[in-house]
């Protein structure tokens, strides 16, 4: 495991993540003159991006294969050593327990999340007053594995993060996922991972609220034109007052940290970052 150390920890977070999610260690095959396993991650052409970005972390570690829209990385001692910890002795992709100590950077929630995650939301419609309700959650697709490990996952990811999962059913692999369990832990989850998800605009799909919220008005308005579109817990994400804009120009000029504007005006991290960089775009 020596290579492992040798990795910064933000690229120790997202291999491990990445390895947990889309990507794969291979074997050495037989007769084959490799003497190390590799790395290997799919991924479909609407993600190039994304894997790009991903790669761009990695200081030539990992390289992208555009024919086989493919990551990859050369035959390595670092991926021998890591074999164990991912794979059982039959091959069974398993949650690297033993890694998970050193998953303490939102880089990983991240990547895992955009890898093998979703941002659903469910609707009600109330016909009467003229209301669609939408109600967002997290869902990490980690079928894969079974309750036990994802249990352990769950807790790691609560004890670290304070981010609330819960295992919920499904019809497919071993009939388990993980999802947050309110609202209220989706935007908690949203906002950890902003800082760093803000660098990669083809995800904002997934991570970035108001954009996925202007996605879902544009949607629902189509079916719906002269009703209107709610959401759980909406207050954080409120049309900014004139006098919010005024207060965020006076606060940046006094020095205050993004974080700090947050605090103020009890908005998200992520937020107030988009709404500073539109008032930046104003003539």
């Amino acid at each position: 495991m020596e290579d492992f150390w040798r990795l910064t920890p933000i690229q120790q977070n997202i291999l491990i993540a990445s390895i947990i999610g889309d990507g794969e260690i291979t074997k050495i095959y037989s007769n084959s003159r490799r003497k190390n396993h590799s790395y290997r991650e799919h991924f479909g052409i609407a993600q190039k991006e994304y894997r790009q970005w991903k790669v761009s972390f990695f200081d030539k570690l990992l390289y992208i294969t555009p024919r086989s829209q493919s990551i990859r990385s050369a035959s390595l001692q670092l991926f021998t050593a890591l074999y164990a910890h991912f794979y059982d002795e039959d091959g069974v992709k398993r949650v690297p327990v033993r890694l998970l100590s050193y998953c303490t950077l939102p880089h990983f929630l991240a990547f895992l999340y955009m890898d093998d995650g979703a941002l659903c939301i469910s609707s009600r419609i109330n016909i009467r007053k003229k209301q669609i309700y939408l109600t967002p959650h997290i869902y990490l697709y980690l079928q894969c594995y079974t309750a036990t490990e994802l249990q352990q996952l769950q807790q790691h990811i609560f004890h670290t993060f304070g981010i609330k999962f819960q295992l919920s059913r499904r019809k497919d692999g071993q009939g388990v996922i993980l999802k947050t369990t309110s609202v209220k832990e989706t935007f908690l989850f949203l906002d950890l991972i902003s800082p760093i998800t803000i660098d990669c605009p083809s995800m904002y799909y997934k991570t970035n609220w108001n954009e996925r919220l202007q996605m879902e008005n544009t949607k629902w308005k189509s079916k719906y034109p002269d009703f209107k579109v709610l959401v759980s817990n909406a207050d954080r994400w409120k049309n900014y007052t004139e006098e919010e804009i005024q207060l965020i120009k006076k606060m940046k000029k006094d020095g205050a940290t993004v974080q700090e504007i947050a605090n103020a005006l009890q908005r998200s991290y992520w937020s107030v970052t988009y709404k500073w960089r539109e008032i930046n775009k104003r003539p």
